[in-house]
């Protein structure tokens, strides 16, 4: 990384930063208990552009590089927000990845500016409950009528479909191959209708502010130029965002366990037991201390990530690794933090549970540790396939 390009990124993170504070622990509190999707968190973002970071300026965008995205994920994540802030934010960072790099111009200057400012929230369609992580296997499909499709099929762990306007949606457009498992599927970014989609909101652990749903798709009818790129390309195309996500997640779960070590070495100095703080004691400070250096190796690897995927080079291991070693320090961070609380960890007012239940997502989502280690066994390592 340039001096120029280290000094755009360190900008990026001290705005981010003071923004994203400016909303504190009280108020994911707030929304997280009633389930409230934070808007006026959203709209703090737009007003700053940054809901654009990755859109092309000519577009309405401010075209950063992935690099500065993810320290402004990071930033966002450790201000308190966690999961909750950082799905609101990020579904305008990658998911329109696909739409920026192979939608027609049409579609880039209709919906790009929409999204850079907020004025649209879109939702991200490729999971479905038969299928999990063998997306070769869904059964969504959309067959062809004239001047257009019609989609029939179902999807599972749906971020934002309760409040989104559009969806960019992968469906079956060709049978399935085994000698080509992966292709014959299509990406549309199609209208949420809701006479034709039913949503069931899924009730979950964690990151209660956002909606995670259930859709069921019934003659969900989608224009030809509604479709992205070539017709039975999508997953391939689905592959652009799929890097910048894991960077993403990574960061993320760096910066709830930045929050989380916040909040426990402050509550190590000021909580006295046997007339010393606890932090006094190695059995509080050492796992703390070891939870820091974890997470300052963890960012490493991501902004490494970052950095080859602005260059254009191939970063799939550091990608997974990023999301690995984010998931697994964030987590260790958060209930490292949890043991430091004590009793008082169970009490919503402390904050710990929140981010201790938030950060628990990122070990199984958006692809678990098992399937990174398989990937790196198998595509780093070159060692046999196991499934």
């Amino acid at each position: 990384m340039s001096e120029t390009d280290q000094s755009n990124v360190e900008v990026v993170r001290e705005a981010t930063r003071a923004l994203a504070r400016k909303f504190d622990n009280n108020y994911w509190l707030d929304k997280d208990n009633k389930h409230e999707y934070p808007w006026d968190f959203v709209k703090a973002f737009a007003a700053g552009g940054w809901l654009g970071a990755m859109i092309p300026e000519e577009y309405g965008g401010i075209g950063l590089g992935l690099e500065e995205a993810a320290v402004m994920m990071g930033e966002i994540s450790a201000s308190g927000a966690g999961m909750s802030g950082g799905s609101a934010v990020h579904f305008y960072v990658f998911p329109p990845a696909p739409i920026v790099r192979y939608g027609s111009e049409e579609m880039k200057r209709e919906y790009l500016p929409k999204l850079a400012s907020g004025e649209m929230l879109m939702a991200f369609g490729v999971t479905e409950p038969t299928a999990g992580v063998d997306t070769s296997r869904i059964k969504t499909k959309a067959t062809k009528i004239n001047g257009g499709w019609v989609i029939n099929g179902q999807k599972v762990f749906i971020t934002n479909a309760k409040n989104a306007q559009r969806i960019l949606l992968l469906a079956r457009t060709s049978p399935r191959r085994d000698d080509k498992p992966l292709h014959g599927m299509t990406l549309f970014f199609a209208d949420m209708d809701p006479e034709r989609i039913t949503i069931r909101e899924i009730d979950k652990l964690g990151r209660a502010a956002i909606d995670t749903n259930e859709l069921f798709i019934d003659n969900l009818e989608a224009a030809d130029h509604e479709v992205v790129g070539e017709v039975d390309k999508g997953f391939y195309y689905l592959l652009d965002g799929l890097n910048p996500e894991r960077i993403c997640v990574a960061m993320e779960g760096i910066g709830l366990g930045r929050a989380a070590l916040d909040l426990a070495t402050n509550y190590a100095n000021e909580r006295v037991v046997f007339d010393r703080p606890i932090g006094k004691n190695q059995a509080v400070a050492h796992p703390l201390a070891d939870s820091w250096i974890r997470l300052e190796a963890a960012e490493g690897m991501a902004m490494k990530a970052a950095a080859l995927f602005d260059a254009k080079q191939p970063c799939g291991a550091e990608a997974a690794a990023a999301k690995y070693l984010g998931a697994e320090a964030g987590f260790e961070a958060c209930d490292r933090a949890f043991s430091t609380f004590g009793g008082y960890a169970y009490a919503k007012e402390y904050h710990i549970e929140r981010l201790w239940r938030e950060v628990r997502l990122l070990r199984n989502a958006p692809f678990s540790q098992e399937m990174v280690r398989n990937y790196i066994s198998q595509q780093v390592l070159g060692l046999p396939r196991s499934y």
